[in-house]
This record gives C-alpha cells, structure tokens and sequence, in this order.
C-alpha cells in the first residue's frame, strides 16, 4: 500500500503540474492572488476546488467555522500581508452547509473538548442574534441560519480591523459574504 499524499504529488506532477510547467515556474517566482479566502477547515470545501481557481489565485486562510477571532495576531496577520503586500483586491468569507463548527454551536454542547467551546465564542453572537429574530422552523433550516448568520458576524469582525477598515475606506478592497452548499455544489452571496 502506497502512501496516499505522496503518490497524489506524483499524479499531480505527471498530468497538471507537467502540462502547465511553464505556468508552476512562474508562481515559483512569487505569487499575486486577488482574494483573501476565509473559510472553513472542513476537508470538503477547498477553495481552489470549488471556485475553480489555479493555484496562485487565492490566499487562504481557514480555520474551524471561518472564523474572523476578534483580536487574533494570526489573522491580523495574515491580513496585514494579504492586504499590504499581495495586494489582493478582495475579502472572503465563506461558510458551508453541514459545518460541523455550528452544529457544535448551536447544541451549545461543550463535551470534552477544551479548545472547541473557546474558539466558537467567536460565533456565538450569531447564535444570539437568530435566538432573538426567531430561527425557521425545521433543524436543517436552522442549521443553514445560523451558518449563513455566522458569514455575517465574521464579516463584522472583519471589517472592525484596522488594517481592513483603512484599506474599505481607500478603496483598495471590498468584501463578500459566501455559502457554499454541499449538496448541490452551489457557490452563493450571503447578504
């Protein structure tokens, strides 16, 4: 039995990577994605494989329900970089159908996990915020509320980011709420 990664590479490198090699050599030289992604860690939605972007094209940064932590050195970071040295033009984020992170939320269950809980206070607001609108009926609805409501917090935060903030008020990049759907496949706007 082989190793999955490693004969995956080899397949990559004998078909895409061989095919475009003039394309790879170049990224090899730096790269100048346009989008900040922010997204979710679930292994079911890269964000290369369902926006069809080339490798390159997206800067990523994913975590357990896409996430934007108010006052986290590791995003500030990543969008301080994005932002003042990629350049890219906009902001992502996108959430999911079936996202494990707002199951978890919303059965406000903290089981033995101790990291869990802590990071999904991120979250929670978005809970609150559907608690008090009144949730849909139906738990499959509720689900997607709530995952769909998450975009909007997440978008909050975002935007309460100093380097985001000056970077809206210049001009120099917009942002965007996503949903992916994992039954049909479909890429749409959170508003």
């Amino acid at each position: 039995m082989g190793d999955k990664l490693l004969d995956g590479n080899r397949m990559f490198l004998e078909t895409e990577f061989t095919k475009q090699k003039e394309y790879f050599q170049k990224l090899a030289q730096g790269q100048s994605p346009t989008t900040l992604w922010i997204g979710c860690s679930d292994s079911r939605v890269g964000p290369e494989r369902i926006t069809g972007s080339r490798a390159g094209e997206i800067f990523v940064h994913r975590n357990i329900g896409n996430v934007v932590a108010v006052n986290s050195m590791s995003f500030a970071t990543v969008a301080e970089y994005a932002i003042n040295h990629l350049k890219v033009k906009e902001i992502v984020v996108c959430g999911h159908s079936d996202c494990g992170a707002m199951k978890a939320l919303a059965a406000g269950k903290e089981g033995n996990d101790a990291f869990i809980p802590l990071w999904l206070n991120n979250a929670a607001e978005a809970k609150q915020r559907l608690e008090k609108r009144g949730a849909p009926a139906g738990e499959k609805e509720q689900r997607t509320a709530l995952e769909k409501e998450n975009v909007r917090l997440q978008l909050e935060h975002l935007r309460a980011y100093p380097i985001v903030k000056k970077a809206l008020a210049e001009g120099r990049v917009t942002v965007r709420g996503l949903y992916y759907d994992l039954v049909t496949g479909t890429l749409s706007e959170v508003t």
